[in-house]
């Protein structure tokens, strides 16, 4: 079984920059070639929304739009960990953010794959003060 834990998060202000990391425990699976990784976030009183994905390879990278050239989405197979680089970060970047992984042969991944993200992280939260 994969276990995702995130870290990283914290109260930063406006402007300011995180960076997330998310730390995979292969368990039985020995490697991540076939393991889609994404990132979502969840504000209080919203749902979870995909924030930004990345396929096996690492050659297909997807954004939402709210965050485009602001974040920048990493993995590190070697160290079985995928990241997050926030950087212009504004209050409404607030929200708990998890890490999702997903097994796939296929080189893809799909940005608001609630359903299709099949492990998930407990969460860390980010906070952003104006």
């Amino acid at each position: 079984q994969v276990q995702l834990e995130e870290s990283g998060g914290g109260l930063v202000q406006a402007g300011g920059s995180l960076r997330l990391s998310c730390a995979v425990s292969l368990g039985s699976r020995f490697t991540l070639d076939y393991y889609a990784f994404g990132w979502f976030r969840q504000a209080p009183g919203k749902g979870r929304e995909g924030v930004s994905c990345i396929s096996s390879s690492g050659g297909v990278i997807e954004y939402a739009d709210s965050v485009k050239g602001r974040f920048t989405i990493s993995r590190d197979n070697a160290k079985n960990t995928v990241f997050l680089e926030m950087s212009s970060l504004k209050p409404e970047d607030t929200a708990v953010y998890f890490c999702a992984g997903a097994e796939t042969l296929q080189n893809m991944c799909i940005l608001n794959g609630l359903s299709w993200f099949e492990d998930w992280g407990q969460g860390t939260q980010v906070t952003v003060s104006s």
